[in-house]
């Protein structure tokens, strides 16, 4: 008798955690607005409608970067990429990270302690979270945490989704 207890107690818990988060998913988010001031390198800016930007990307991509999404843990296989190279934006093709910044950080998401350059991405706030977005298209990436490695500090935890990987330097 205690043991069906218990077990209907778990259930119940566990149902009721589903559902708050299902309505924490369902609560729509303000409109995303690009800070003032936030600069992409040379300048650049990619901006496309919403319907060229659904014909551009895969669903699940598009559900990612421009609904800010976010992907399974260890559901990318550039978590796991460990050769050398470059990680660009799946959208415009923006230089994000180098491979030499990379590191395991055992959470299931690529994560990296610095972009490529000061102006690759730039953040937001996201509630009690930090957003990271792509400079030059407004993608949604990921986000940014304060437990990373030396010399930053920093754990730039991006959806694989988001970005490609070029092999090279």
């Amino acid at each position: 008798m205690k043991l069906n207890t218990l077990f209907l107690l778990i259930a119940l818990v566990l149902a009721g955690g589903l559902w708050a988060y299902g309505t924490y998913l369902a609560k729509p988010r303000p409109p995303h607005r690009r800070p003032a001031g936030a600069t992409s390198p040379n300048g650049r800016r990619v901006e496309k409608t919403d319907a060229e930007w659904k014909e551009t990307l895969t669903r699940s991509q598009y559900n990612i970067v421009r609904k800010s999404g976010t992907e399974w843990p260890n559901s990318s296989d550039l978590t796991h990429e460990h050769r050398r190279g470059t990680y660009t934006c799946v959208a415009c093709h923006n230089p994000l990270f180098s491979s030499a910044t990379k590191f395991d950080s055992h959470t299931g998401w690529p994560s990296f302690y610095i972009p490529i350059v000061p102006n690759a991405v730039y953040n937001e706030p996201d509630g009690n979270r930090t957003e990271v977005r792509c400079s030059v298209c407004d993608a949604h990436l990921g986000h940014v945490f304060n437990d990373g490695p030396e010399p930053t500090g920093l754990r730039y935890c991006m959806n694989g989704v988001a970005m490609e990987f070029s092999e090279g330097k």
